[in-house]
C-alpha cells in the first residue's frame, strides 16, 4: 500500500540524510502528529517519495525501532509503537457527570438512538446501487437545498405518512434537526425576533442551542393536553418550537382544539410555529394524528430527521417551510455551507423509495411498543402511587411520582445502584407552575429483558428513597 507521509529532507543541510529522516520521524511521533498504531510507508516507498537511497530510510527505521518508536512486523509493515506516546492523555478526558460513573450501568437517560437495529445490509445495498449508478452529476456538488430527486421523493413520503403539504422546492435537506433549527433561528433574528417560545418541560439542549443562536427561550407550560396556548398568547413571543405529536419528554399529545388555537395565534401575531416531529416513526397507529403543518402550511415549519429512525451519524434532516420563509432560509444557508452529502441523500432516497424505510420503522414501532408496555406494567405493579403520562408511543416514559417523593435523592440512589436516569426537574425551565416529582425513563436502547431488570433495580432505589426518614 503506497502510504504517504508528511516528511521532507534538506540536501543543503549539514546533517546526514539518515539523521534528518530519523529526527523528523521522531519529532512527528513525540508531538503526537503520528499516533501509536499509525501505519508508515515502506522503506522503498518513503525513499522514492524523498528522493533518497533506500539504505537511508532503512537505517532511520532501524534506529527508531531500537529506540522503541517504531514496530516492524512481517506482513504488517511498520507502525508507530504503542510505547512511543510521550505523555499520558487519559488525564485530559473530561465528563459532563459530576460523579464518576459506576463500573457497570444501565443507562435510561434520554438522548440516545437505537443504532443496534440499523438496517445495515439494506443500507449497504442502497449505497452500492447509488455509487454504481452515479455519474458526473451525482458525484458533483449538490444544490445547497438538497438533491432534487431526494426532495421529490421525500415530499411524497411526508405527504403520505404525515400529511405534510409542501412542494419539493420548499423542502430543504439539512445536517440533522440541529442545523434546521439554527437556520430558522438565524432567519427569525434577521426579522427582528428576540425570543422563541419553548415547551416547559422540554429539551434542555435545544434551549441552550437557541440561546447560543442569539434568541431568548421563553418557557410555555405543558399540561396533559399539551402546550398551554393561552399562556403562549400572553408571552409576547411571535414564534414557538413545539413537539405536538408526542411532547418531549411527557409524551402527551397537543389536543385538537389547541392545535386550531395555536395556528390561529400564529396568524394573529404574524409569526411561526416550528414543529419538531422527532419521533413520528414510533407513534402507534391509534396515537398518530396528521402533522400540525397540514393545518397551516403558511405558518408552520415542519422539521424532521433520520437520527432517531435510522442513525444520528447519517446527519440527514429536513425542513418544510412556507415559500417566503424558505427563500430566507436558503439565503442564510448559502453563506454557511454548500449542502449535505449528495450520495447519502440518494442512498436515503432509494431506501425510502423501495419501502425499506417503511419496513424498518414498522419493526421499530412494534419493538418500542413492547418496551413501553413493560414500563407501564412494571410501574402499575411495583411503583405504587406513580403514573405514566402519555399514550402507548414514543421513546421514553414520563413517570409522575407521589408528591412527597424526593426526586433528587431518588436519582442519586438509582445511580448508586448502577442505574442512570434523570428526574423531571432536569427538563424544566421555570419553577412555576410547580410540577410533581417525576422520572423520565428512556427505553430507546434497552431491550425488554434488560429493561425489566433495570426497572426492578429502580424499584429498589425507589423503596429506599421513600422509606428514608425526612430531615
Amino acid at each position: 500500500m503506497p502510504w504517504h507521509l508528511v516528511l521532507t529532507v534538506d540536501r543543503g543541510a549539514r546533517l546526514p540524510l539518515t539523521v534528518q529522516v530519523r529526527n523528523g520521524l521522531r519529532a512527528l511521533i513525540e508531538d503526537t502528529t503520528l499516533w501509536p498504531g499509525t501505519r508508515l510507508p515502506s522503506t522503498r516507498q518513503l525513499a522514492a517519495d524523498l528522493g533518497v537511497s533506500r539504505s537511508v530510510v532503512v537505517e532511520a527505521y532501524e534506529q527508531l525501532s531500537a529506540e522503541g518508536y517504531l514496530e516492524t512486523r512481517a506482513g504488517s509493515g511498520t507502525t508507530v509503537s504503542a510505547r512511543a506516546a510521550s505523555h499520558d492523555t487519559s488525564s485530559t478526558l473530561v465528563t459532563d457527570d459530576p460523579e464518576p460513573l459506576p463500573e457497570a450501568v444501565c443507562d435510561l437517560r434520554t438522548g440516545t438512538s437505537n443504532v443496534v437495529d440499523f438496517p445495515r445490509q439494506e443500507w449497504i445495498r442502497c449505497v452500492t446501487a447509488v455509487v454504481n449508478g452515479a455519474g458526473r452529476q451525482e458525484l458533483g456538488y449538490s444544490p445547497p437545498a438538497g438533491v432534487p430527486l431526494t426532495r421529490r421523493v421525500l415530499t411524497g413520503y411526508l405527504g403520505r405518512v404525515r400529511g405534510v403539504r409542501v412542494r419539493p422546492e420548499d423542502l430543504m435537506m439539512t445536517a440533522g434537526f440541529a442545523q434546521g433549527l439554527a437556520l430558522i433561528c438565524a432567519v427569525l433574528l434577521d426579522r427582528g425576533h428576540t425570543a422563541l417560545g419553548v415547551e416547559d418541560p422540554g429539551h434542555p439542549g435545544e434551549r441552550e442551542f437557541i440561546t447560543s443562536a442569539g434568541l431568548r427561550p421563553v418557557g410555555i407550560p405543558v399540561d396533559e393536553d399539551g402546550l398551554r396556548v393561552d399562556l403562549l398568547e400572553d408571552s409576547g413571543v411571535r414564534a414557538v418550537l413545539v413537539t405536538p405529536g408526542n411532547q418531549f419528554p411527557t409524551g402527551v399529545r397537543l389536543a385538537p382544539d389547541r392545535r386550531e388555537r395555536l395556528v390561529a395565534w400564529a396568524r394573529a401575531v404574524d409569526g411561526y410555529v416550528i414543529e419538531d416531529d422527532f419521533d413520528s416513526s414510533f407513534l402507534h397507529r391509534a396515537d398518530r394524528l396528521p402533522s400540525l403543518q397540514s393545518l397551516a402550511p403558511d405558518r408552520v415549519v415542519y422539521a424532521g430527521s433520520a437520527s432517531k429512525a435510522l442513525a444520528p451519524a447519517l446527519r440527514l434532516g429536513w425542513l418544510a417551510a412556507p415559500s417566503e420563509l424558505m427563500a430566507s432560509v436558503e439565503g442564510v444557508r448559502a453563506g454557511w455551507d454548500i449542502g449535505c452529502s449528495g450520495l447519502e441523500q440518494l442512498a436515503f432516497t432509494r431506501f425510502v423509495d423501495t419501502g425499506g424505510f417503511d419496513r424498518h420503522q414498522r419493526a421499530l414501532r412494534a419493538e418500542f411498543h413492547r418496551r413501553r408496555q413493560v414500563l407501564r406494567q412494571h410501574a402499575a405493579t411495583h411503583l405504587p402511587g406513580s403514573r405514566l403520562l402519555g399514550r402507548n408511543s414514543g421513546l421514553q416514559g414520563y413517570l409522575e411520582l407521589p408528591p412527597d417523593t424526593d426526586e433528587t435523592t431518588l436519582v442519586r440512589t438509582a445511580r448508586r445502584h448502577h442505574i442512570l436516569v434523570r428526574g423531571g426537574q432536569f427538563y424544566t425551565l421555570t419553577t412555576t407552575p410547580k410540577r410533581p416529582p417525576a422520572l423520565v425513563i428512556s427505553y430507546a436502547t434497552t431491550p425488554p429483558q434488560t429493561l425489566t431488570r433495570a426497572l426492578t433495580t429502580l424499584t429498589t432505589a425507589y423503596t429506599e428513597t421513600i422509606s428514608r426518614p425526612k430531615e
